[in-house]
């Protein structure tokens, strides 16, 4: 590429259709209700990233910017200023640029914020200086992510400073400064029809790439090569990864953000790929392993039929009125057991979650949210009680069963097998919904998938 390009791929602007703009514009309202008379917003893209020297990673836009917006360029401001007469919805952005976009890509300019995105108003960005310290003038409380970006942490703070020096002029400056997560992030936790389309849809694209997956898989293949068949799925759906795919075998199945995906895939081993596309902004993420040879061991398959029990034990519990932490305690009921039943531990069940023995074996929780990102925004605890499960919550389950080489007490039958199965679940009214049920993971199904393809 020309040592001056910038990396600048946006989303498809395909993607902003009328109805995802009116869903957009919900969303605000309903912010700005829930902010009140007398406050304003005031939420920054993401700044551009450098990779090396003047090469920058892929744009990827701020969450919680756009859920608000839709907008996917960055130097950007959004503004939310509820009763303004002039409109309550206020973008500054880049103006339109020949010459830079043919360098750089396509621009919104202030006409587009308007008629595409849904503006009030828009300005350009480079004016937000003289602009916005006016829009903050006789606001009560300002509400930002504050924290985030440092550098926009001190500009708005520099805007509202030059207010206070015009205090005696009779300028009202905003007085209190509150936290924009505090409202947005419960809103983004519950997901509306819309964006449980895309979800359902990414985790259809995300099934498709690890059937691909299973069926390319051949001992004696590079880990990477397995990835590449995750990558190329994914692109053809017009979808990025949402996370840096996990293709471990073998041992390296036993570590849980393993991402070096360069060791070569043995006979007889097992392979965890954690892997997931994002579709317009929204993360699906499954997790599937299978054996490489295309055959469980007796051991490997004793160990993946208590995973696969405790995950639908948990599955189960991820119903309205149950509260976070049941599918956990599920899953961890069902594998103590298992684990007792294979000789891993030794003990009564019920004594040895509570004294937490299983955590040898099993590290981690049975899932987290999901959505924009997939860690997802959203409280787990609620005045230091696990918050109940309603409907539109979108969660992983994710059990897991990891026993590396030289696990003191263990059958070197059972070494260097590390498993995990994972689903994407909505909480529905009456029950829950899997938005993966799709992709394989019975025993005998995998069996007869892996090394399938040409």
């Amino acid at each position: 590429m020309n040592a001056t390009t910038r990396n600048a791929r946006r989303p498809s602007a395909d993607a902003f259709t009328p109805a995802m703009a009116k869903e957009l514009a919900r969303r605000r309202r309903q912010l700005m209700r829930a902010m009140g008379q007398g406050s304003i917003a005031v939420i920054p893209s993401a700044p551009v990233r450098v990779r090396n020297h003047d090469v920058e990673y892929p744009y990827r836009q701020d969450s919680d910017f756009l859920y608000l917006t839709g907008f996917t360029e960055p130097g950007a401001v959004a503004v939310l200023v509820p009763g303004r007469p002039q409109g309550e919805y206020v973008l500054f952005c880049r103006e339109r640029d020949p010459v830079m976009e043919t360098w750089h890509g396509r621009r919104a300019g202030q006409e587009g914020a308007v008629e595409r995105f849904g503006a009030d108003d828009s300005f350009p960005i480079s004016d937000v200086d003289d602009i916005l310290p006016g829009l903050l003038e006789d606001r009560v409380r300002v509400y930002a992510t504050l924290g985030r970006d440092q550098d926009f942490d001190q500009k708005l703070m520099g805007w509202v400073n030059r207010l206070k020096e015009q205090a005696r002029s009779g300028v009202h400056p905003p007085h209190e400064f509150v936290s924009l997560e505090y409202l947005l992030h419960d809103m983004r936790l519950f997901k509306s029809r819309a964006e449980i389309r895309l979800m359902r849809e990414a985790g259809a694209i995300s099934t498709r790439a690890h059937v691909r997956a299973m069926k390319a898989c051949r001992p004696g293949m590079m880990e990477y090569e397995i990835e590449a068949e995750l990558l190329y799925e994914f692109r053809r759906a017009g979808t990025e990864p949402a996370y840096p795919s996990i293709v471990g075998g073998g041992a390296n199945g036993c570590i849980l953000h393993y991402t070096e995906n360069n060791a070569r895939l043995n006979d007889g081993d097992l392979l965890l790929i954690d892997a997931g596309c994002e579709l317009q902004g929204y993360a699906s993420d499954i997790t599937r392993t299978f054996p490489v040879n295309g055959r469980f061991s007796p051991a490997q398959r004793e160990l993946y039929e208590v995973v696969l029990e405790a995950q639908y034990a948990a599955i189960e519990q991820a119903v309205p009125g149950n509260h976070w932490n049941d599918p956990h305690m599920a899953a961890v009921k069902v594998l103590t057991r298992g684990l007792v039943s294979l000789g891993l531990l030794k003990g009564r069940p019920a004594q040895l979650i509570k004294d937490g023995a299983y955590r040898q074996f099993y590290m981690h929780r049975t899932g987290h949210w999901l959505g924009l990102d997939v860690h997802d925004v959203g409280d787990y605890k609620l005045d230091e009680t696990w918050r109940l499960l309603e409907p539109g919550m979108v969660m992983t389950v994710e059990p897991g069963l990891y026993i590396p080489a030289g696990t003191k007490g263990v059958s070197k039958r059972f070494h260097d097998i590390g498993i995990r199965i994972e689903d994407d679940v909505l909480v529905t009214a009456d029950g829950y919904d899997v938005l993966t049920r799709d992709c394989p993971k019975a025993p005998d199904e995998i069996e007869a998938l892996v090394g399938s393809g040409e």
